[in-house]
């Protein structure tokens, strides 16, 4: 006679009907690829097997997991709710393979880190200078993007760590943050705009040309327009919005438009090494601050062999930032 209550479930139910690891790498794939074809070769098979075996894990599952439709298949809420699981799952294993190679055979890892703008400029720049010197062989991929989007991607565990800011999609026990600082702004425009050519450049001069804004909600754009508020000045009557640094480069290069730019950003776009650059920073009177960024980590895991190389080699940066 069983000693398990009746209705109760048990742990690995799912085991005890056959579930593998071949099973969560394929549903992890179709949920990233969206369609049969592309998760079969994504694992080498053919895709009449990998047909089968999601029929087979919808029969483990005990329901449906995903929807054909005209273009690609969907999850459906159950697939989504395992594909989560199975993402989780095979990063771990993926992780602990890593940590066992690295300790028979020397330093080899994958590494994906995110950063604002300012902080890709001051501090993961150095930072990969360094590690490709003395890591060649830790793959590492870098993401610059905006807070919300780096925080996602952490959530999700596409990103290791990010310098950015904390955002409503990571909940605040689920992080460990090691502030940095502040990003200063300036106003970047082309070299030879006419600005330039004044004595003295104040910023109800900057407003009467055109401006480059990041998109309405976005942080840069937010302090921009709060300091001119703030300080009794309008906000730009002409501008365009956009999220991409080269349509903003491609705009203030062809025109007289006007862009904030993180300081470090904008720094290293004007500098003149090797030769004279295109662009320049207008001496205008102005303290416009991002509020503080950090480096930001999961709280719940621990990171990776590799990726506690590669958090050092950041925080070094970090120290070196505030010396």
């Amino acid at each position: 006679m069983s000693d398990t209550p009746e209705g109760t479930v048990h742990a690995d139910v799912l085991i005890r009907r056959g579930l593998k690891l071949t099973h969560l790498r394929l549903l992890r794939a179709l949920g990233e690829t969206g369609q049969v074809s592309a998760a079969a070769d994504l694992l080498a098979m053919s895709q009449p097997s990998a047909s089968r075996m999601m029929a087979d894990l919808e029969r483990i599952a005990g329901t449906k997991l995903y929807e054909r439709l005209p273009r690609g298949v969907a999850l459906t809420e159950a697939g989504e709710v395992l594909a989560g699981r199975a993402r989780r799952i095979t990063s771990e294993l993926d992780d602990a393979g890593e940590d066992l190679a690295l300790l028979s055979s020397g330093v080899r890892g994958s590494v994906s880190i995110g950063a604002v703008t300012a902080a890709a400029v001051d501090i993961v720049l150095p930072a990969l200078q360094t590690l490709r010197r003395s890591y060649p062989d830790i793959e590492i991929t870098v993401l610059v993007d905006t807070s919300d989007r780096l925080a996602e991607g952490l959530a999700t565990r596409e990103l290791d760590l990010y310098l950015g800011r904390l955002t409503p999609a990571l909940p605040a026990r689920s992080v460990e943050l090691r502030p940095v600082g502040p990003e200063q702004l300036d106003l970047m425009v082309r070299a030879d705009h006419p600005l330039l050519s004044r004595s003295s450049i104040s910023l109800d001069d900057c407003l009467a040309f055109d401006w480059v804004l990041q998109p309405q909600g976005r942080l840069l754009r937010q302090t921009v327009e709060l300091y001119l508020l703030e300080t009794g000045y309008g906000l730009p009557p002409r501008h365009v919005s956009t999220s991409s640094m080269l349509v903003t480069l491609a705009l203030i290069s062809s025109t007289d438009a006007i862009a904030p730019f993180a300081r470090s950003a904008a720094g290293f776009f004007t500098g003149e090494d090797p030769r004279p650059s295109r662009f320049a920073v207008l001496p205008v009177d102005q303290r416009m601050t991002v509020s503080p960024y950090s480096v930001v980590t999961r709280s719940e895991e621990p990171l990776s062999a590799s990726a506690r190389i590669v958090f050092q080699a950041i925080m070094e940066g970090v120290d070196a930032k505030r010396a």
